[in-house]
């Protein structure tokens, strides 16, 4: 959805998340030379976690941002934000390691937190990120 006075476009995650109706959120906000990608985490289309560790969470998701972000005109090299939200600080290594991997030398600003838990109890990690473009 495009706002046309705003210069907003609303997308909405390919493959949808399945909160994105109920909740009513976009995936994908841009906004003149920025996007934004909401909170990510590794579930796919029919609402299975992919991924055991914080670490295959991580890659699963950075890989699904990577995607939105492409949607959207933008690329991993163009982040200048992270967010993680983590159900256990102890294993942020694991996360961090995910993250250096996939943004190598862009070096974005990252954000890491723990919290008591996310909307899925198997669900480990969740990022959001901030791209320009």
């Amino acid at each position: 959805m495009t706002s046309p006075s705003s210069g907003v476009e609303r997308l909405g995650g390919e493959p949808p998340s399945p909160w994105e109706e109920p909740f009513g959120f976009s995936r994908v906000v841009k906004a003149d030379r920025l996007v934004l990608v909401g909170s990510t985490t590794s579930v796919d289309g029919n609402g299975v976690v992919l991924g055991q560790t914080p670490y295959e969470q991580a890659v699963e998701i950075l890989g699904k941002i990577a995607r939105e972000l492409a949607r959207a005109g933008a690329g991993l090299a163009d982040v200048i934000q992270t967010r993680a939200y983590v159900t256990d600080i102890t294993r942020a290594d694991e996360v961090g390691r995910a993250h250096r991997d996939a943004f190598g030398d862009t070096r974005p600003v990252m954000t890491m937190v723990q919290v008591d838990a996310l909307i899925d109890p198997r669900m480990l990690v969740e990022i959001e990120v901030v791209a320009f473009r």
